[in-house]
């Protein structure tokens, strides 16, 4: 573990220009990943705000990383016209992430259980860094790799007090629904299907009706992660850049990423935009949730 023997200045300046695990920041102000050694030495010096976005409430309440605020991430979405899982006015995002204690220039750290929910944190990650917060990391193998190198964890909840967050600018990377017709149609986007291989072909999913998007290629989230030390972590940059472009998913195409409700399809784009330094990636929110409603519109797969 880094020493925790710095002066509280140095300490501080860790939350600039993080070079995790073989990962540069693709640019100055976009999300990364951050190590358990990096988070525990932030921490010490009480210099970052830290979001617990696994899921259960109950798991929060049982322990959770000191500091840490409980966030679910459906607080960040609702129906829209009919359609689940949209985003926010950007003003109710400004008072979540303000009685959370956030703000723009204080790094923030966002962690999931690490495992099935990984999607969780980076969802979260897309949404502050819409706004423009210039230092927002993940940790790197979240909950689980914290609490198996037996690193401290308390019930006490954080002493966060309310922060001013900006309502405005709030500019996500998204994509619309013609948007990806026209992709469909005219090929002038390449699309990504996130999910698991059995709902891409069609043999699984809760949807109307079950396949892919005509002509999405399907990069599953979990594809970017790997066991190590019994622990979920991301891959070496080398190796996600290997494995997308493999797949034909190359730099110089506009790139648009789906799931089934968007979260999934986050993680895809945190290693694409943020990791990878691709330049035009979108997030099709309407994903396959509002595609296979549409019946008049391709499928397939099946």
């Amino acid at each position: 573990m880094t020493s925790l023997r710095r002066s509280r200045p140095v300490l501080a300046a860790i939350a600039v220009g993080f070079l995790v695990a073989g990962y540069g920041k693709a640019k100055s102000n976009a999300p990364s990943l951050i190590t358990t050694d990096q988070l525990a030495d932030l921490i010490t010096a009480k210099s970052v705000t830290i979001l617990d976005v696994r899921q259960a409430w109950t798991d929060y309440l049982s322990n959770h990383l000191p500091g840490a605020g409980w966030l679910h991430v459906e607080t960040l979405r609702v129906s829209r016209d009919g359609l689940p899982f949209q985003l926010l006015p950007s003003e109710q995002y400004s008072v979540i992430f303000g009685r959370l204690g956030v703000e723009i220039g204080r790094p923030v750290v966002i962690y999931s259980a690490g495992s099935a929910n990984d999607i969780d944190a980076t969802f979260v990650a897309w949404l502050l860094e819409a706004f423009g917060h210039h230092s927002v990391y993940v940790l790197d193998g979240g909950y689980a790799k914290w609490e198996l190198e037996g690193r401290p964890l308390t019930q006490k909840y954080p002493d966060a007090r309310s922060a001013g967050f900006p309502a405005q600018p709030f500019k996500p990377e998204v994509a619309t629904l013609d948007d990806v017709r026209r992709a469909v149609s005219q090929k002038d986007a390449l699309i990504v299907d996130a999910r698991p291989p059995e709902q891409y072909t069609g043999q699984a999913g809760a949807q109307p009706r079950r396949g892919h998007i005509p002509g999405a290629v399907n990069h599953p989230w979990k594809s970017d992660l790997e066991t190590r030390d019994l622990a979920l972590v991301w891959k070496p940059v080398d190796a996600l850049r290997e494995g997308y472009e493999g797949q034909g998913i190359t730099s110089d195409r506009s790139i648009i990423v789906y799931c089934n409700t968007g979260t999934e399809a986050s993680h895809v784009f945190f290693a694409l935009r943020y990791l990878l330094g691709y330049s035009k990636v979108r997030i099709y929110t309407g994903s396959w949730s509002q595609w296979s409603e549409r019946e008049e519109l391709p499928i397939e797969g099946q």
